[in-house]
């Protein structure tokens, strides 16, 4: 059983910053395509920035610059660094991994950015 267990989410001000932590259990980490989702109250999840399993990263256009995707083979977890956030920002942020098709969600940290 693949459990994707998150942490760090929580109020900032604006201009603040954040890291999100996903942390896998199972013997996947090493293969998986890791991804960070994020869903604003009356939106369509979103995808924020993805890596994979040799470190190649992507981001969605708005966050470049201000988020940083990156992994820990050693800890089997994926972060995302959130720097200078915005109000715009605020969302449940899901951990995801899909390996060979087979995708696996986390449970969903709430971020809420203040102004």
């Amino acid at each position: 059983q693949v459990q994707l267990v998150e942490s760090g989410g929580g109020l900032v001000q604006a201009g603040g910053s954040l890291r999100l932590a996903c942390a896998s259990s199972g013997s996947i980490f090493s293969m998986a395509f890791m991804a960070w989702y994020r869903q604003a109250p009356g939106k369509q999840r979103e995808m924020v920035s993805g890596i994979s399993s040799s470190g190649r990263t992507n981001y969605v256009d708005s966050m470049k610059g201000r988020f940083t995707i990156s992994r820990d083979s050693a800890k089997n977890t994926v972060y995302l660094q959130m720097n200078s956030l915005k109000p715009e920002d605020t969302a449940v942020y899901y951990c995801y991994a899909d390996v060979s098709r087979i995708v696996y969600w986390g449970q969903g940290p709430q971020v809420t950015v203040s102004s």
